[in-house]
C-alpha cells in the first residue's frame, strides 16, 4: 500500500523532535534543550491510528548555524520532495518569522498540504490567526489527537488514483507473471506485485500468478482471462505467448499509471530513438539491494539500449533517495517503477526533468519500447 509521508519541519527547539514522539506514541527522535540535536532527517514506517500506513520524517532545524549546519539545512529541504503532508513547529513564544514563510511558501509551491502547529501553547503567549494553524503542547500533551485528525483528514481528501481494479470488473482472471531468476527476491513478492494482487482481490477479480516458464500451460488451463500483467523484463517472451487479443501489460507500466506520470514515460521512451553516440542516459531506481549479475538496472537495461539503438552511451546509476539536483548533463533519464517511493517524490523527479529539459521515461515503457510491443502494452 502508499504510505503518506508526513514530514515535520521548523527551527531548532521549536520542539519538533517532542511533537514527533507524542504524535507516533513513541520516542522515535532524541528530545534535548540542546539547539540542532537532530541531525539528520529521522524516518519511521509505521502504522499510525487513525490515519492508516505513513512514513513519519522528523527533521533538523531549518535555522542551522555553520558549514555543518548548512549540510543539515539542505537535507531538511531536500525532504520538501518526498512529503505529502507537512508539519510546520513553530515555537509559540517565538512566532513565524522568515524561515517558516519560506517554508510555507515552498509548500504551496509544490502544491502539498500544510498545516502550521503552534508549539508550547501551554506558554502564557497570543497565538496568532494563521490559515492552516492550531496550537499544542507536545510538553503537556494538548492538541495532539486534533492534530492526528486534522492530519487524517487531509489523507482521506488526498486524490488517489487506481492501480489496476478499474481496468477490471468483479470476477474477472488476471494472470500475473512472475519470473522468478537470480535477481528475484528469496522466498517474497516485490512491493508491486503485492499492490497489484491486493487491489485485484480488493475488486473481487480473480489473480492467478505464474512463473513465465508456465506462463503457456497457465493461459490453457484457466479458461477466459481478462489481461496479463508481467514483469517488464520478461516482455519479450511473454508477448510472443498471449494471444493479441489479451490486455498484455507490466507491474512498472501499472505503476507509473498509480504514480500520474504515465504520458510524461511515454513520450520519454521516443527519445530512445533520438540518441546519438555517446549521449549521457541516467538510469535511476528508487530502492536499495545488492546488485546482481543480472540485476536490470545496471546490467539488462543498458545491453537492451545498446542493442536496441546500434549505438554506445555513456551510463550514471543512482539509487534509493538519491538523485541529482542538475540533470542537464543528461540527455534521458529511465526511472524504475518507483514502488518504495511516494507519489510526491516520484512527481518531483519527473518535474525537475521538466525544467531542465530532459526526457525521462520508466523502465516498463523503455522496455517496451525496445520490444517492439509499445503500443500494445499501453492499451489497457
Amino acid at each position: 500500500m502508499e504510505r503518506t509521508h508526513i514530514a515535520f519541519f521548523g527551527r531548532r527547539n521549536a520542539g519538533k523532535s517532542s511533537l514527533v514522539n507524542r504524535f507516533t506514541s513513541q520516542e522515535l527522535s532524541i528530545v534535548s534543550d540542546v539547539a540542532g540535536t537532530t541531525t539528520d532527517p529521522v524516518r519511521k514506517t509505521m502504522e499510525l491510528l487513525p490515519l492508516g500506513p505513513v512514513v513519519i520524517i522528523d527533521t533538523p532545524g531549518i535555522d542551522d548555524e555553520g558549514q555543518l549546519g548548512s549540510q543539515r539545512i539542505e537535507r531538511s529541504l531536500r525532504v520538501i520532495d518526498e512529503t505529502d503532508i507537512a508539519i510546520l513547529v513553530v515555537d509559540a513564544g517565538a512566532g513565524l518569522g522568515d524561515d517558516e514563510n519560506s517554508l510555507i511558501d515552498a509548500f504551496t509551491k509544490r502544491k502539498i498540504p500544510y498545516l502550521v502547529v503552534f508549539n508550547k501553547s501551554d506558554l502564557d503567549v497570543a497565538i496568532p490567526d494563521v490559515e492552516n494553524s492550531m496550537s499544542v503542547s507536545a510538553l503537556k500533551g494538548e492538541g495532539i489527537e486534533e492534530l492526528k485528525e486534522k492530519v487524517a483528514v487531509i489523507i482521506k481528501n488526498r486524490k488517489t488514483r487506481p492501480l489496476v481494479s478499474d481496468l477490471v470488473e468483479e470476477g474477472d482472471l488476471v494472470v500475473l507473471v512472475v519470473p522468478i531468476d537470480k535477481s528475484a527476491p528469496k522466498d517474497r513478492l516485490i512491493l508491486p506485485q503485492q499492490m497489484v494482487i491486493r487491489d485485484l482481490l480488493g475488486k473481487g477479480a480473480i489473480p492467478v500468478v505464474v512463473k513465465d516458464t508456465e506462463l503457456a500451460i497457465a493461459l490453457e488451463k484457466v479458461g477466459k482471462v481478462r489481461m496479463v500483467i508481467t514483469d517488464s523484463q520478461a516482455f519479450g517472451k511473454v508477448s510472443k505467448i498471449v494471444p493479441a487479443e489479451i490486455p498484455l501489460t507490466s507491474f512498472s507500466i501499472l505503476m507509473a499509471r498509480f504514480k500520474g506520470i504515465l504520458d510524461q514515460s511515454i513520450e520519454g521512451a521516443n527519445m530512445l530513438d533520438k540518441l546519438e553516440n555517446g549521449a549521457k542516459i541516467l538510469i535511476s531506481e528508487g530502492c536499495t539491494h545488492h546488485r546482481q549479475c543480472e540485476d536490470i538496472g545496471t546490467v539488462k537495461l543498458p545491453n537492451w539500449i545498446r542493442e536496441y539503438t546500434g549505438k554506445d552511451f555513456e551510463f550514471s546509476f543512482t539509487s534509493g533517495l538519491e538523485f541529482p539536483k542538475d540533470l542537464s548533463s543528461f540527455d534521458l533519464i529511465i526511472h524504475c517503477g518507483a514502488c518504495m517511493l511516494g507519489e510526491t517524490e516520484v512527481a518531483s523527479r519527473y518535474r525537475k526533468a521538466i525544467e531542465q529539459g530532459v526526457p525521462m521515461t520508466n523502465y516498463g515503457i523503455a522496455i517496451g519500447k525496445m520490444k517492439g510491443i509499445l503500443a500494445r502494452v499501453i492499451d489497457f
